[in-house]
């Protein structure tokens, strides 16, 4: 089972352990990390599922859409490292994956 490193908006870090084929926004919730608000469930509507990805992982994501860098642009703190939680799939590809909660 695929592995994020996720640290909390306090700093904190969190190992959760996932299953290929969810979002990297239910794995997160699913582990019981509820600061991540994902107010739409994932239809990418909202952006509250807004994380920062560790720089070295980036490279192991899939492109962003056109759709969700839109969406992105919405958020006051958005960054070179940042993408919408529910939009990127788990998978072994992506294990070991850290990723920061971005501030609401």
């Amino acid at each position: 089972m695929p592995r994020l490193n996720v640290t909390t908006r306090e700093g904190l870090q969190r190992e959760v352990e996932g299953k290929g084929g969810v979002s990297l926004m239910e794995t997160i919730r699913n582990a019981g990390i509820e600061e991540l608000a994902a107010i739409c469930g994932g239809s990418m509507a909202c952006a509250t599922c807004h994380v920062y990805v560790d720089g070295p992982d980036l490279a192991r994501l899939p492109v962003m859409s056109s759709s969700e860098s839109e969406l992105l642009d919405t958020c006051e703190r958005r960054t070179s490292r940042s993408r919408l939680s529910c939009q990127i799939i788990l998978s072994a590809e992506l294990d070991g994956l850290g990723l920061t909660i971005a501030p609401e």
